[in-house]
């Protein structure tokens, strides 16, 4: 197994993490352990703002929208100065 060393850990940080321990009835070497193994092994996020939005509001049901036909063609958006 690898050893780690975490250098310049700011005090209240380490305090944190030594009361998580206690609370969870580890030591802190095994708490900082089970944090970092549960932070690297979730399943990545979607990078896309589309897959984000979904994963998001997925738990909400969705929503059926009942879209029309399209009665013109589509045309280009016009950008010059009128």
């Amino acid at each position: 197994m690898a050893a780690l060393s975490i250098r310049d850990l700011d005090d209240s940080v380490k305090e944190m993490l030594r009361l998580r321990a206690a609370r969870n009835g580890r030591s802190m070497e095994a708490e900082v352990r089970a944090i970092l193994t549960s932070a690297v092994t979730e399943e990545p996020s979607p990078t896309d703002l589309f897959s984000a939005l979904t994963e998001r509001f997925a738990q909400l049901g969705g929503a059926d929208l009942d879209i029309p036909a399209r009665a013109a063609r589509p045309r280009a958006a016009d950008f010059t100065a009128q």
